[in-house]
C-alpha cells in the first residue's frame, strides 16, 4: 500500500491544468464497443480506474494504440465475447464500478452483455436496478446468478424502442440505457434522464458516430435507432471534480492559484457554491484565478439570517462528489454551515479524521454534518489517517496540506483512482509531499 507524507502549513503558488474528466472517460471508453471502426479519444486521464477499464477493453479484444499523452485509438472489430463469461472478467470487472457500462453497447451490437457485480467506492448502496430495468423495457431478458453475483442481459432478436420513465436520474444508468438504445428498432424516449455535462458529451459523441439523439442537456432524451455506427474523434472535458478540489486547496492553504482551461460553461453551480463559502473566484478567459485569502473567507448566510446549508442534487444541482471538499474547506471559514449529503448515506463518515485534526464538526446523522469554522485562528493538527474513498481521500490531503506539522495518509491508491500524478503536480506549485510504499 502507498503512503503520502505531507508537510503542511505552506502557501502554494502557480497554475495547474485539470486532467480529463474521469466520469466522462468511463462512459466514452465503453462507447467504442458500439462500432468496428476506429475511434480516437483525446484527454484521457492517466488514473487507476480509467486504466483498469482500458485493460478490460484490451482483454475483450479491442485493438488499442497510445498515440500521445492522453490520446488513444480504439478499434473493436474482432472482440472475444467469451471473455465476458470468464473467471478473469469476473475478477477484473468486479473491481471497477464503471465496467457496468460495457453492458449497454454490447447488448446493442451483439445482443448480449454480462457483468459481475461491480466495485467502486464504499459510500453506501449504489443499486443497478435502473440499468437493467431500462434494458428490459427495450426487450432484453435479464438473468442473475446470485451465487456468483453475475448479471446478464440478452436480446437475440434485437432491441425495440420504447418510452421509459427512470426511477432515478442515474448518470451511469442513463448512459448504459442510451448506448443500448442507439441501435434499437424505432424510437426510444428516456424521461428523468441524467443531464450532466459528461452525459451530454456522450450524446454528442454518439451523434458524431451516426446516432440520432435529441433533447441533449435536458431530462428527456429521444433516440431514433440506427442500424450501425461509425468511428469518430472525441475530446474529453476537464474534470469538474478536480477543478473544485483545486479551488478548495487554494482556499485552505491561502494560496494564489490559477486553474487553467476549466470549460466554465460546464461547471454549473460549482463556482457559485464555493462563493457561498466566501471564496473569491475570478474568471480570466477560460481560467479560474483564486487570489491568496490572507484574511480568510466568510460563509454567507441566507437572506433571513439563518446559517448556510449546502446540499447535493442531480445536475444541474451541486455535484455530490464535491461535498467532501466543501466540508473540509468550511473547517477554516468564518461562520457555520450545514452540509447535507442527500444521495449517499456513508460519504460523511470520514469527518472523524478531521475532528482528530482539531476541526469543529458535529455529525448529525449519516447524511448531515454541521461545521463551525476556525477562521484560521486555530490551525488543524497533523495526524496519521487512511483514505477510505477517492473524494474523502483528496479532502484529507487538502486538510493535511493546510495543517501544522507532518501528516501521513495511507491507502493512497484510493486517491490515485481519480487523480492523475497528484503528488508531482502539487510539488510543482510548492507542496511538500512525498510518496512512499
Amino acid at each position: 500500500m502507498g503512503t503520502f507524507q505531507i508537510e503542511g502549513g505552506h502557501q502554494l503558488k502557480g497554475s495547474i491544468q485539470p486532467q480529463g474528466a474521469k466520469n466522462e472517460a468511463l462512459q466514452i471508453l465503453c462507447a467504442v464497443l458500439l462500432t468496428p471502426d476506429e475511434v480516437i479519444i483525446n484527454n484521457i486521464p492517466d488514473i487507476v480506474d480509467v486504466n483498469k477499464l482500458i485493460d478490460i477493453l484490451s482483454n475483450l479484444g479491442v485493438k488499442i494504440q497510445k498515440l500521445g499523452k492522453g490520446k488513444y485509438s480504439f478499434k473493436s472489430d474482432a472482440l472475444n465475447l467469451e471473455y465476458l463469461e470468464s473467471e478473469r472478467f469476473k475478477k477484473e470487472g468486479g473491481g471497477l464500478r464503471g465496467s457496468i457500462m460495457v453492458v449497454g453497447p454490447l447488448l446493442a451490437r451483439f445482443g448480449k452483455g454480462y457483468i459481475p457485480r461491480p466495485g467502486g467506492d464504499k459510500i453506501g448502496r449504489r443499486r443497478l436496478d435502473t440499468h437493467f430495468e431500462g434494458m428490459i423495457k427495450l426487450g432484453a431478458k435479464f438473468r442473475y446468478n446470485k451465487e456468483e453475483r453475475f448479471y446478464g442481459v440478452e436480446a437475440p432478436e434485437g432491441l425495440r424502442g420504447t418510452f421509459m420513465l427512470l426511477d432515478e436520474a442515474s448518470v451511469t444508468g442513463t448512459a448504459n440505457i442510451l448506448m443500448a438504445a442507439v441501435m434499437a428498432i424505432g424510437e426510444t424516449t428516456i424521461y428523468n434522464a441524467a443531464c450532466e455535462p459528461y452525459l451530454q458529451q456522450l450524446c454528442k459523441m454518439l451523434n458524431k458516430m451516426g446516432a440520432k439523439i435529441s433533447g441533449i442537456g435536458s431530462n428527456m432524451l429521444k433516440i431514433e435507432g440506427v442500424e450501425s455506427l461509425t468511428g469518430c474523434e472525441h475530446t474529453i472535458l476537464p474534470d469538474m471534480i478536480e477543478i473544485g478540489s483545486w479551488i478548495g486547496l487554494a482556499a485552505m492553504t491561502r494560496s494564489e492559484i490559477t486553474i487553467k482551461n476549466v470549460s466554465w460553461n460546464d461547471l454549473g453551480l460549482i463556482p457559485a457554491t464555493f462563493r457561498k463559502l466566501g471564496i473569491t473566484l475570478e474568471k480570466k478567459g477560460d481560467d479560474i484565478y483564486i487570489p491568496a485569502h490572507k484574511d480568510g473567507y466568510e460563509i454567507e448566510t441566507f437572506i433571513d439570517g439563518s446559517f448556510m446549508t449546502i446540499s447535493d442534487a442531480p445536475w444541474p444541482g451541486f455535484t455530490p462528489d464535491l461535498l467532501s471538499i466543501v466540508l473540509v474547506v468550511a473547517t477554516q471559514a468564518k461562520g457555520e454551515v450545514l452540509i447535507h449529503q442527500k444521495m449517499f448515506e456513508s460519504r460523511l463518515f470520514f469527518v472523524d479524521k478531521l475532528i482528530d485534526m482539531g476541526a469543529k464538526i458535529i455529525l448529525c446523522d449519516p447524511h448531515r454534518a454541521t461545521v463551525i469554522g476556525h477562521n484560521f485562528k486555530s490551525t488543524l493538527k497533523a495526524t496519521t489517517m487512511t483514505s477510505p474513498d477517492i473524494r474523502a481521500g483528496i479532502s484529507l490531503l487538502i486538510a493535511a496540506l493546510s495543517a501544522k506539522g507532518t501528516s501521513t495518509i495511507h491507502n493512497i491508491e484510493q486517491i490515485d483512482r481519480g487523480y492523475e500524478n497528484i503528488d508531482e503536480r502539487l510539488r510543482a506549485i510548492g507542496a511538500k509531499i512525498i510518496r512512499t510504499t
